[in-house]
């Protein structure tokens, strides 16, 4: 759980389009679909996940 120089990046797309976040971190895997669909149901979801993936890889 290193934090890397590209974080705060990863954090910032996280914030503004939470799956560009998640994308940047793990790719095209199960979190990122997740993170569109929680995007759709509800912004703020989205966001928590977002940070939530890129905060524990």
């Amino acid at each position: 759980m290193a934090i890397t120089a590209t974080d705060p990046i990863k954090i910032i797309f996280a914030i503004i389009l939470p799956p560009l976040g998640v994308f940047l971190e793990v790719g095209l895997k199960g979190h990122f679909w997740l993170s569109i669909l929680l995007t759709l149901l509800g912004f703020i979801p989205g966001i928590i996940h977002a940070l939530y993936v890129i905060i524990k890889h």
